[in-house]
């Protein structure tokens, strides 16, 4: 694969020192369902298995969220778009969606304490000259982000030359990028790099981070008890080295 950093690997580190920790814990099945919602369209965090059944590390971490607090699961997936008004008008408890913690987004729910760090990245057309996001916003430069994603949100705010699509699906804003319709996809660093290293013919993965950013559990707003357990829960998790993290070996 061709990138920026030469020699680069990037990992997420799944420590499961703690794994006893989480299975000898049973939910309490006759309590009240703990309703998360989710968009089960990304891997490998939030996604499907060959059945259909909800996989993946955050699909496990919201099992070991309602195993620590005693009460069964509902995990119900929708549209990353959907999932704040969903929280708000109650049709779910919690969001566990890969989602990052913004100020924009405190205005409308509340978030646990952070659970990952990570950052947003570049997916470049192979013979772009794009080095870095600074060339991005540029007369002539087609810069293509997901629907509802911080990648949109910062696209719209500093962008003032170049010309922005949105879709709602991941793959097919890469696709852009792969087909040459699309000079930049900007995405998190998991993701581009995925996507560069399935297309390295076509394109470039620029992951050192433009912007970084933290995912957290969102959590509707005055629902104080909840997001004490929650907090306390990812505070377990962590201690047992059941945690998640990027690491890289230049």
């Amino acid at each position: 694969m061709n990138c920026n950093w030469n020699g680069m690997r990037w990992l997420l580190v799944v420590l499961l020192a703690g794994c006893a920790w989480v299975s000898c814990i049973r939910a309490d099945d006759t309590g009240k369902p703990l309703v998360i919602g989710m968009e089960l369209n990304y891997p490998p965090f939030e996604m499907t298995d060959a059945a259909g059944t909800p996989t993946g590390v955050g699909v496990d971490m919201a099992h070991a969220l309602c195993a620590y607090l005693h009460r069964p699961i509902d995990i119900q997936n929708m549209p990353f778009e959907g999932l704040i008004p969903a929280l708000k008008t109650g049709r779910i408890d919690l969001i566990i969606s890969s989602m990052t913690a913004t100020d924009e987004r405190r205005k409308s729910i509340d978030f646990s304490d952070p659970y990952l760090n990570t950052g947003l990245a570049i997916l470049a057309k192979k013979e772009s000259s794009i080095q870095g996001i600074a060339d991005v916003d540029k007369p002539g430069i087609i810069v293509v982000v997901k629907t509802g994603t911080t990648a949109a949100d910062y696209a719209r705010d500093h962008f003032k030359n170049a010309t922005m699509l949105a879709l709602q699906q991941d793959t097919a804003c890469a696709l852009e990028v792969v087909q040459g319709k699309a000079d930049a996809f900007l995405y998190d660093q998991m993701s581009i790099y995925q996507f560069a290293k399935k297309h390295p013919d076509t394109t470039r993965g620029l992951l050192v981070p433009f912007q970084k950013e933290s995912w957290a559990i969102g959590i509707r707003k005055d629902n104080d008890d909840l997001e004490k357990q929650v907090n306390a829960f990812l505070a377990d998790f962590k201690a047992h080295k059941v945690s998640m993290r990027w690491a890289t070996n230049i």
